[in-house]
């Protein structure tokens, strides 16, 4: 025990020591308190999924919000955005300093076509996650084992596959194809990854002598193609012309046709008609159709014609004995 002397006050030793514990478990039980709070919730937001782990085993998945957990590490919440777009770059890398604003990654991009020609193909693919728990805890680094993927099912599909559609028209088959191999295989990873899109950036030939060539001939098709277009416009101004036209002459032949036939109906009908005539009096239809006969063959010979009753005796011209008149049968 400590005393002084002169102001009358005595200090105690091991209040003091007891006031100072006091504070000291009190700084401790706010801590503890903060920690608590800090680590007893989590918020989601509404691109994210959480994972919740329970001494590392998965307990639960947790949409957007705000959400309460164990604390002290008990329990952790993974957020893993699921929401989200993600990319990842083949044969080129974005680069803003750069003239072009991205960087040549030849390693990726140069491939050899089914043709023995090399080319560089430089693809866009765009992914997001399907499954966080897979995403997570079903492989160690699933975007690489996307990337390199992706890159295998490139360098097969191009590896059979010409080198003018890799350049020209061949770009959406191919795309297609990878999509469709990546998409199977990764149903069997189950990486808790899915393939959105696959689209081929660029590609082109690795020497600019190539590159002017191939630029030629992309020229020329398409050079061939306006003047395909010109030649269908100017068939389809002169079809219908040309259809106009020959339905004319189709009418006109149909109606030639009808006509001819009508006549020969007519004559037929005539002729009946006269064989008719023939049977009943067949003297008098044959001296008929002789003076017809003479009218058609003599149309302007005048006739004198002498008469009995056996018939014609005598048909004399008469042109040389009367002068002017008419022509015809007297």
């Amino acid at each position: 025990m400590e005393y002084t002397y002169g102001s009358g006050t005595a200090r105690n030793g091991p209040p003091n020591r007891k006031r100072y514990a006091k504070i000291a478990v009190a700084v401790v039980a706010i801590i503890v308190l903060i920690i608590l709070v800090s680590t007893c919730w989590y918020t989601v937001d509404d691109k994210q999924q959480a994972v919740v782990t329970t001494f590392g085993k998965v307990t639960d998945v947790t949409q957007a919000g705000v959400h309460f957990k164990l604390p002290f590490g008990i329990q952790k919440a993974h957020k893993v955005a699921v929401n989200v777009y993600q990319s990842i770059e083949l044969g080129y890398r974005s680069n803003p300093s750069a003239q072009q604003g991205y960087t040549v990654v030849e390693a990726e991009s140069k491939m050899i076509t089914g043709d023995y020609n090399i080319v560089n193909v430089e693809f866009y693919v765009e992914y997001k996650v399907s499954d966080p728990v897979r995403y997570l805890f079903g492989s160690y680094a699933p975007e690489m084992i996307l990337r390199n993927l992706v890159q295998s099912q490139v360098r097969n599909v191009v590896g059979s596959t010409d080198v003018d559609s890799v350049l020209t028209d061949g770009k959406e088959n191919i795309q297609m194809q990878v999509k469709e191999l990546v998409i199977e295989v990764l149903s069997q990873y189950d990486i808790g990854l899915m393939l959105v899109d696959v689209r081929i950036q660029d590609s082109e030939p690795p020497t600019q002598e190539v590159i002017e060539a191939f630029k030629a001939v992309e020229t020329a098709k398409q050079q061939a193609e306006t003047v395909l277009n010109e030649a269908t416009a100017y068939r389809n101004s002169e079809l219908p012309r040309a259809e106009a036209t020959a339905d004319s002459l189709i009418q006109n032949a149909e109606y030639l046709k009808q006509a001819r036939i009508n006549e020969a109906v007519e004559q037929v009908a005539m002729f009946k008609a006269m064989y008719a005539q023939f049977k009943q009096n067949p003297d008098i239809t044959k001296s008929r159709m002789y003076y017809e006969a003479i009218m058609d063959i003599l149309p302007d010979v005048k006739l004198y014609i002498i008469t009995s009753e056996n018939g014609v005796e005598t048909v004399l011209p008469l042109e040389s004995f009367v002068d002017g008149g008419n022509g015809g049968l007297q």
